[in-house]
C-alpha cells in the first residue's frame, strides 16, 4: 500500500501560539512572586534572608523577562498580553502575600509555588521541542536550577528560624501553607494546561502592604541612627582606620534602601509596568550587595553580629508618606553620594585596603545605573500624576524635610547610644 504522506512525530505538539500560551503562564506567575517577594522583604527580621531574598526575586525578574520577550516573538506582531484564562492562578498567588507573618510567606515560596514552577519548567521541557523553540529551551534550563538552589537556600533560612521561634508562629506558617497548597492543588496546579475553573476567592484578608517600619533581626544592635554622624556634625567621619569602619557600616546600613527598593517596587508595579519591574529588581539587589559587602568586612575585622548597628531613620522618615517620596529618597541618596564614593576607593588604595577598594568601586558602578533609573521612573512616576516629568525639585525638597525632622527628634539617649557604639568599634579595630 502506498502512503500519501510521512509521519510526524512528538517533536511537534506545540505550534507556536500553544508554546506562547504556556509560556505566558509562567511569565504572569513569575512576575507576580517578584511583586511578592519585593513587597516583602521589609517585614523580613531574619537579616540572612532579607538580603538574600533580594538575589533570589531578581533571577525570577530575569526569568520573567526572557518569558516576555519570547512571548511576544512568538506571537509577533502582537505586544498583548492578556491575563485570561490564568486569572485565579493570578489571584491565588496575591492572596498568598497576606500570610501571617515572614516564615509562612516564606514556606509558601519555598515548599508550594517554587516547586510548582520548578515541575512546570520541568514538564515542558520534557515535552516541548529543542529545536523549534530552542531560545527557550536555554532559560528554562537555567530557571530549574535556580529554582532548585533558591528552595535550598530558603528551606534552610526556615529550618533555621523555626527551630528558635514561637510555636504559634511555627503553626500558622504551617496551615497558611497547607491551604495555599490545598488551593493551588484544586486549581490544577501550575502547569502547561490553563487552571481549572473554581469558584472565586472570597475568602476576606486584609489587604496586603509592605511594612512602613521594617523588621530587623535581633542578632544586630537595632536602633534608628546607626553612627553618631548622622545626628551629631561634630563627630567626623574620619580617615585611616575611622573611615575604612565608617565606609563599612555605611554600606551595611545600605538594609534601608534594600527594604525601601522593595517597598518602592511593590507600590508602583502596577502603575508603572513590567520594565520598572524589571529595572526595580536589579535595583533591589544591588542594594542588597552592598549591604552584605558592608557586612563581610565587618565580620573579617572581628565583630559579632551584636555588635553591629542597624539604623532605620532613613525607612523611618517616609512612614506614610506617599511612595513617590520612598523613589526620590533612593534617588536623591543615590545622586547626592556618588561623587563621594570616587575618593573613598583612591583613599582605599593609598591604605593598601584592597577589599573596601574593590566594593567601593562596584558600589560606584551600582550607582551611576542607579542614578538612571532613577530619573527614568521618577520622571515616569510625575506623569503619572500630572506633574511636570523633569522637575525633582518638589521630590528633593520634602525627602530632605522628612529626612531632617526625623534626626531633629534624635534624643540625648539615643546620641549617647551610638556614640558609645562608634567609639567602641574604633577602638576595637585600633588596639
Amino acid at each position: 500500500m502506498t502512503t500519501t504522506h510521512l509521519p510526524g512525530s512528538e517533536r511537534g505538539k506545540y505550534m507556536r501560539y500553544d508554546t506562547a500560551v504556556i509560556l505566558k503562564r509562567f511569565y504572569l506567575c513569575e512576575k507576580e512572586l517578584v511583586i511578592s517577594q519585593a513587597g516583602w522583604i521589609p517585614g523580613i527580621p531574619f537579616f540572612d534572608m532579607k538580603t538574600l531574598l533580594p538575589k533570589i526575586l531578581w533571577e525570577d525578574a530575569m526569568t520573567a523577562n526572557a518569558l516576555r520577550e519570547r512571548v511576544f516573538e512568538l506571537r509577533f506582531p502582537s505586544r498583548i498580553l492578556e491575563v485570561g484564562s490564568d486569572q485565579s492562578l493570578i489571584e491565588l498567588i496575591q492572596m498568598s502575600r497576606s500570610a501571617p507573618n515572614a516564615l509562612a510567606f516564606l514556606s509558601v515560596l519555598a515548599k508550594v509555588f517554587k516547586p510548582a514552577l520548578m515541575r512546570a519548567y520541568e514538564t515542558y521541557l520534557s515535552l516541548a521541542d529543542n529545536i523549534g523553540d530552542g531560545p527557550t529551551y536555554r532559560f528554562l534550563n537555567l530557571a530549574v536550577e535556580e529554582k532548585q538552589r533558591q528552595m535550598k537556600e530558603i528551606n534552610q533560612v526556615i529550618e533555621r528560624e523555626m527551630a528558635i521561634s514561637d510555636q504559634a508562629d511555627i503553626d500558622l506558617a504551617n496551615q497558611w501553607t497547607a491551604e495555599i497548597s490545598q488551593r493551588l492543588k484544586k486549581l490544577g496546579d501550575i502547569g502547561l494546561d490553563s487552571p481549572q475553573v473554581v469558584d472565586p476567592i472570597t475568602q476576606s484578608l486584609p489587604v496586603f502592604a509592605p511594612l512602613e517600619i521594617p523588621q530587623r533581626d535581633q542578632r544586630f544592635t537595632n536602633l534608628r541612627f546607626y553612627w553618631p554622624d548622622n545626628i551629631d556634625s561634630s563627630f567626623p567621619y574620619g580617615e585611616g582606620i575611622q573611615l575604612q569602619l565608617r565606609s563599612a557600616v555605611s554600606h551595611l546600613n545600605e538594609i534601608w534602601a534594600v527594604e525601601n527598593a522593595g517597598h518602592v517596587l511593590f507600590s508602583f508595579a502596577e502603575e508603572l509596568g513590567w520594565e520598572f519591574i524589571y529595572d526595580a529588581a536589579r535595583w533591589v539587589y544591588d542594594e542588597s550587595r552592598h549591604c552584605r559587602m558592608g557586612y563581610e568586612r565587618l565580620r573579617s575585622w572581628g565583630f559579632a553580629e551584636k555588635e553591629l548597628p542597624l539604623g532605620t531613620y532613613i525607612y523611618d522618615s517616609c512612614a506614610g508618606q506617599d511612595p513617590i517620596y520612598r523613589l526620590g529618597m533612593l534617588f536623591y541618596f543615590e545622586s547626592k553620594n556618588i561623587g563621594k564614593k570616587l575618593d573613598r576607593i583612591k583613599n582605599f588604595e593609598n591604605m593598601n585596603d584592597r577589599t573596601s577598594q574593590h566594593d567601593m568601586d562596584f558600589d560606584w558602578a551600582d550607582e551611576t545605573i542607579h542614578t538612571s533609573y532613577g530619573k527614568t521612573w521618577l520622571s515616569a512616576a510625575l506623569k503619572k500624576r500630572g506633574q511636570d516629568p523633569d522637575d525633582y525639585t518638589d521630590i528633593k525638597n520634602v525627602c530632605e524635610q522628612i529626612v531632617r525632622r526625623s534626626v531633629q527628634t534624635a534624643t540625648a539617649d539615643e546620641k549617647a547610644q551610638i556614640t558609645a557604639i562608634a567609639n567602641q568599634m574604633i577602638a576595637k579595630v585600633s588596639s
